[in-house]
């Protein structure tokens, strides 16, 4: 069975985890000095915040798969929409030594999908480079080698955000 991942980087990461574990109702399963995740059953989703450098907000989507098996389904899906899927093997990134391929979807948000084969007691890969917009001189970088530049909902969009930021014109979807 999959599981959505969502990974937020996040500018405080103690009051981060304070807020999601009130949203959730439950504690991280793992939390780091920089990093912090829930494996949640209802709903599935393997929710995870870092404080590492990057921008602040969604860093990137992803299904999380159980079996090579999946894995291998999910790259054959990700081949017939997007050609240029990166593949990743054996990777070292969020604590975790993981199988993964990389897409964007065509805002540029870049999903993953990944088996994930154990845990590690580091973030990432020491001589790996950053994505674009990560600043990580001096710390282990990983996740995200496809990121495009962030698209940004201008203050006047009329959809999809909360009510005091609407604005008073134009429909909300």
């Amino acid at each position: 069975m999959k599981r959505l991942h969502v990974h937020v980087s996040v500018d405080n990461l103690a009051d981060s985890i304070k807020f999601y574990s009130g949203m959730f109702a439950s504690e991280p399963t793992v939390v780091k000095t920089d990093y912090a995740k829930w494996m949640l059953d209802d709903p599935r989703v393997n929710f995870a915040i870092s404080q590492r450098g990057a921008e602040v907000g969604l860093n990137h989507l992803g299904i999380q798969v159980e079996s090579a098996t999946e894995l291998s389904e999910m790259q054959c899906r990700l081949g017939a929409i997007q050609p240029d899927v990166e593949k990743e093997e054996g990777v070292a990134c969020c604590y975790a030594k993981s199988d993964k391929y990389w897409v964007n979807d065509p805002s540029g948000i870049a999903w993953e999908t990944f088996h994930t084969l154990d845990t590690i007691p580091v973030f990432g890969e020491p001589n790996k480079i950053a994505a674009p917009g990560e600043t990580a001189a001096g710390t282990e970088a990983c996740c995200v080698p496809l990121a495009k530049p962030r698209i940004k909902i201008s203050a006047d969009a009329p959809c999809c955000v909360p009510n005091t930021q609407k604005s008073t014109t134009g429909a909300c979807c």
